[in-house]
């Protein structure tokens, strides 16, 4: 079943079982679905790949959005992000931990042969490639950076 129909048949249940909070999730994630499918040169079936790049694109917005409610101590509007995150997230594959990805990239970065900072772009380009839905873009800079010795 594709992620679309997975998501409609959730907005039913959500709508049978009055559960305002997870519908306002699940109908952010039928938009942005919709968005993407009718961009200009997009197919008409969105990849899976493609579908993991929308839901990832939902979740930095939801935590970014909820970085700026919680400085500027609004609570009310942090709560709503948040519990849009928790209705978007089981729909991505598992996330893996810093340490899998410290892990992966350790082995990684052997492969492609990458002995400094001036590397960083080699191995990122491979690790975006091959992490995509697993791991966050800023989680994998940050412990490229490290393993790289910048």
């Amino acid at each position: 079943m594709s992620l679309i129909n997975q998501v409609d048949q959730d907005i039913k249940q959500a709508m049978l079982a009055k559960q305002p909070d997870r519908l306002r999730g699940l109908r952010a994630i039928k938009s942005a679905l919709l968005l993407a499918r009718t961009e200009k040169g997009a197919a008409e079936e969105l990849t899976e790949e493609a579908e993991i790049k929308v839901l990832q694109k939902l979740i930095k917005q939801r935590k970014e959005s909820a970085d700026i409610y919680k400085a500027q101590n609004r609570e009310d509007l942090y709560e709503i992000e948040m519990e849009e995150m928790r209705v978007i997230e089981p729909y991505l594959p598992k996330q893996m931990s810093t340490e899998e990805v410290e892990v992966f990239l350790k082995g990684l970065i052997s492969r492609v042969g990458a002995v400094s900072v001036k590397d960083m772009g080699k191995v990122m380009g491979a690790a975006n490639k091959e992490l995509a839905g697993k791991a966050d873009g800023r989680t994998i800079s940050e412990v490229v950076k490290k393993l790289l010795g910048s």
